[in-house]
């Protein structure tokens, strides 16, 4: 006997839909970022991360805990990166088995050129599509599954 509560035909269109809207927007946002400047949205997220702190540094497990990454992606991807440039790596001080991931100029700068096509897109592709109120309703709902506590 099992106590699995199967979906209903209403929860799983809902599903289905939002899983369908999620990977739809991933790609085309993906391959606007890679035709307009070369970045992948898994670079672009890790640059956001990192030019939303003033130092434009985080410790690598706050990049993880953020990105919600495992270990391993992330370790991997911050390698590709420091190949191209966009980031670095620095020792901690305060703890020598430490580093930072450090934002380089060439990944602010390309962050600075990517960002108007992307947030273009966003906007065309998401927000132009709803109003103020279903924005406000994806907002809440957002928050709430997301309330983990």
């Amino acid at each position: 006997m099992t106590d699995t509560r199967w979906l209903d035909d209403d929860e799983q269109r809902t599903w289905r839909g939002f899983l369908r809207l999620q990977r739809q927007l991933i790609g085309q946002l993906n391959r606007q970022l890679q035709a307009d400047s070369g970045l992948s949205l898994a670079d672009y997220d890790v640059l956001v991360q990192l030019t939303d702190t003033p130092e434009g540094r985080l410790r690598p497990f706050a990049l993880q805990t953020e990105l919600q990454w495992e270990q391993s992606r992330l370790s991997h991807h911050l390698t590709r990166m420091q190949r191209r440039g966009l980031i670095d790596r620095e020792e901690c001080a305060d703890d020598g088995r430490g580093a930072f991931v450090v934002l380089t100029d060439a990944g602010r700068s390309a962050i600075t050129a990517a960002a108007p096509g992307h947030v273009d897109t966003v906007r065309r592709l998401f927000f132009d599509r709803l109003t103020p109120q279903q924005v406000a309703t994806v907002q809440q709902m957002s928050e709430q599954v997301l309330d983990t506590d």
